[in-house]
């Protein structure tokens, strides 16, 4: 039975969406309200999910499953081999509870993904006997699978030792003729946990009833737009991130106005006055605060002060001292005598000079005399005499101003470290230090005087004691400010830097909030649109499935974002009437609904697996709903490999009762877990065998029974050529696609042989020389027969037809 080709379209795969940066962008381009910083927020995080999303690139494409191979593992004992067609098209394995079928399913799930989901929630005993009881021996499972690509033939096998436990399987990958290597579960992960492939019964029910986060973030991660969910947390999280900052700084500002009203402080009143405004001045703060530091009236000034130091007593009455002595010798020397003599040395050194630069000559003075050698003579003998009698009165004099060049370097001017406000603080008043430091700096200008020692003496010890008051006082005061002031300054400090951040800041948490409200938006927009082919294919399931049920799927829409409750809405009405039609379904529906929502998820075209393994569908499920699921499974088995696990024989039979092409594999199981598979029905022998009942049915002409029993015969030899087109062609590395193409292209019985035998590119005219050189020429009278339809010659003998057609599709199928 062929299918419409409108409902294979309906079950068809969904495009592969374009990079999420390149979609944002033009979406962003396109809307007038964004500004230039929001977008570059959006796209900046965009850029930086897109990074952080890449996984491991996974190589593989068109995976089909060949084989499943399994020894000691569940119900299976010694070795079987579960062979399946590797391509597009639906096999059904049947078999009675307990004949190990289940087995196979679970061994196929647990050697590609690690775990078993029918085990999840299920009691310690169900993971405790996944060893056979009736094999002691080491257990294996071996999974081939034939994938496109350089390499197409791969296995996957798990095995454990005689005593290991579940999780100490060894775990390899092979790609023939290379030796195994260890599973690469990164690089596999990632791909089966979006695009899982398995369908256990216990999943049905879960996906429809389970987590509603869950089914939520399946499908947006299917869309394509876990990217914008990475995208969104990373803004929303800076956002939150500013916000708490803004939310801190507001609570450290409460906090210090309470503490600061409790401070008998000038400098915390007039802080908590600057920190009373919702938007306080930071600047007017940071000046209040940060500038105690130049401040002469904080602490630091005060610190200043206790720094100051003045020349000790010592050194002041040393040069008090030195004062009085010289100037008593210069009083005790300056005779009338002494000056004479002075002044009468001071004549002749002059004369002397003159007479040394201009040589004899008369007298300058009076005329009379003369300057000349012996008066020369006479001169420095009476210059020697003189000399000697006034040294007593230089040194004097020389030492008296050197002692009062070391009384004006004493003192200093008043220190910039007394330029306090008496008022502030109030007890700290440095104007009797100021007055008394000012008289002390006077005498750096003075001339000697006989009270200069006196007045030295005087002016110090006032300001020493003067000094040594206030110091004391301030030593008080910085005290006081230590218990009270200076440990709230770093508190401030902190505040002040917090909250200059949160100023700096403000321009983008406008801008962060706005690009997360913006991409909210789109993003339940593009979710609406990519999710519109997944509701087609989910809404086409479910008509096909539901068929005399009066429930009615409608659109399914994905409520949420990151942050916020997730869940899917399921637009359900009950006899065109809205409600909650979960709660009204039965068992059967669920499952069906539960189908609806897996198919579109594991058949879409981006995904690597081609096939799907669904267990045990049946159950709950009347008869109606047994011939809608397969018309579904025969529909997606157009371009899927569907392998169904099933007890009940009703799928099978609905599947011959409706003559949809499927292969039926039946599973025994014998004494001790030993485990059989034989071919219970194909395509190819269903064609034979409705061949012998047309030929064993007398009611029909002959004419009419040979002309069905040829079509019969044709369609096997057809059926036989294209599996045969699909195994060859996609061992040898081609991709699934382009071998669909192919097989399209083949319209003719002959072309579609040609392609199952020669490959691609051979010519149908040369078919019966190639076949003849290759295998003889009873193959191109059997093709001949085989094709012949309308044309059978009258009186061939139709079950010597049978036959070589029979014989021809074995040929086809070594």
């Amino acid at each position: 039975m062929r299918l419409d080709p409108d409902a294979v379209d309906a079950a068809g795969s969904t495009d592969a969406p374009p990079r999420l940066s390149e979609v944002v962008t033009r979406r962003l381009a396109e809307d007038p309200a964004v500004t230039p910083s929001v977008a570059r927020t959006v796209l900046r995080a965009i850029g930086a999910a897109e990074t952080e999303d890449a996984s491991t690139a996974f190589d593989h494409s068109g995976i089909f499953l060949s084989a499943i191979r399994v020894c000691g593992f569940r119900g299976i004992g010694p070795e079987t081999t579960l062979q399946l067609p590797p391509g597009p098209g639906l096999t059904l394995v049947v078999g009675r509870n307990g004949s190990g079928k289940s087995s196979f399913a679970e061994a196929a799930e647990l050697a590609m993904t690690g775990g078993n989901r029918r085990w999840d929630g299920r009691s310690a005993a169900w993971r405790e006997g996944w060893r056979n009881l009736h094999d002691g021996t080491a257990a294996r499972i071996e999974l081939e699978l034939l994938t496109a690509g350089a390499a197409p033939r791969l296995t996957i096998a798990k095995e454990w030792a005689a005593d290991a436990d579940l999780p100490d399987a060894h775990w390899t990958q092979r790609y023939p003729p290379a030796p195994p290597t260890g599973f690469d579960t990164d690089r596999w992960a990632a791909q089966l946990e979006l695009y899982r492939p398995f369908l256990s019964y216990s999943e049905l029910g879960a996906l429809v009833d389970g987590k509603p986060s869950d089914l939520f973030d399946a499908l947006h991660q299917l869309l394509g737009l876990d990217e914008l969910t990475l995208a969104q947390e990373r803004i929303r999280m800076r956002r939150l991130e500013l916000e708490r900052a803004v939310r801190d700084s507001r609570q450290e500002r409460l906090e210090l106005l309470e503490l600061l009203a409790s401070v008998a402080d000038d400098r915390a009143v007039r802080v908590a006055g600057l920190l009373r405004p919702a938007q306080p001045d930071l600047a007017a703060v940071g000046r209040e605060v940060l500038g105690a530091v130049d401040d002469p009236t904080g602490p630091d000034g005060l610190r200043a002060i206790v720094r100051l130091a003045l020349p000790e007593d010592a050194e002041v009455e040393a040069v008090a001292t030195r004062l009085e002595e010289w100037g008593a010798a210069l009083a005790a020397g300056a005779t009338a005598d002494a000056e004479a003599d002075l002044r009468l040395l001071e004549l002749l050194r002059k004369a002397r000079e003159h007479h040394a630069a201009s040589g004899p000559c008369p007298c300058p003075v009076c005329g009379r005399g003369a300057l000349d050698d012996a008066w020369a003579r006479e001169t420095d003998a009476a210059i020697e005499r003189l000399t000697a009698r006034v040294d007593a009165l230089t040194t004097a004099r020389i030492e008296l101003g050197n002692a009062v060049r070391a009384a004006r370097a004493l003192p200093d001017l008043v220190p910039a470290e007394l330029d306090f406000d008496p008022r502030n603080p109030p007890s700290v008043d440095t104007t009797a230090v100021r007055e008394a430091w000012a008289e002390w700096a006077a005498l750096t200008n003075t001339e000697y005087a006989p009270d200069l020692p006196a007045r030295l003496r005087a002016a110090h010890a006032r300001l020493v004691d003067e000094l040594d008051l206030l110091q004391k006082g301030t030593r008080k005061e910085l005290d006081r400010l230590d218990e009270v002031w200076t440990p709230l300054v770093p508190r401030i400090v902190a505040w002040l830097e917090g909250a200059r951040e949160v100023a700096a800041h403000a321009a983008e948490l406008r801008t962060v909030k706005k690009a997360e409200d913006w991409l909210k938006s789109a993003t339940a927009g593009l979710r609406g649109e990519r999710m519109t082919p997944l509701e087609t294919t989910a809404r086409w399931v479910w008509r096909t499935l539901r068929q005399q049920s009066n429930v009615e799927l409608g659109a399914i829409r994905l409520q949420g974002n990151a942050g916020t409750a997730r869940r899917v809405l399921l637009d359900v009405t009950v006899d065109e009437v809205d409600g909650a039609a979960l709660g009204v379904m039965s068992q059967g529906e669920l499952h069906a609904l539960g189908l609806s929502l897996f198919l579109p998820r594991a058949t879409v075209e981006q995904s690597p697996f081609r096939f799907v393994m669904i267990d045990d569908p049946v159950q709950a499920m009347d008869p109606a709903k047994v011939d809608g699921l397969a018309q579904v499974l025969a529909t997606v088995a157009w371009t899927r490999q569907v392998v169904v696990f099933t007890h009940d024989e009703r799928l099978a039979e609905a599947v011959r009762r409706m003559q949809l092409d499927a292969t039926v594999l039946e599973v025994q199981r014998r004494d001790r877990s030993v485990v059989e598979v034989r071919v219970s029905s194909d395509p190819i022998r269903r064609y034979l065998d409705d061949a012998r009942a047309l030929v064993r049915t007398p009611q029909l002409p002959a004419a009419i029974a040979d002309e069905l029993v040829a079509t019969c015969c044709r369609s096997a030899v057809e059926a036989a050529s294209l599996a045969r087109a699909r195994r060859t062609l996609l061992a040898a590395g081609m991709d699934h696609a382009e071998v669909e193409r192919h097989i399209d292209a083949a319209h003719s019985t002959r072309a579609k042989v040609a392609l199952a035998v020669f490959g691609v590119g051979s010519k149908v005219d040369d078919l019966n020389k190639n076949l003849i050189a290759r295998e003889g020429r009873w193959v191109v009278d059997a093709l001949r027969d085989a094709t012949a339809g309308a044309h059978v010659p009258i009186g061939r003998d139709m079950r010597e037809l049978i036959g070589e057609t029979e014989k021809f599709v074995a040929w086809l199928a070594r």
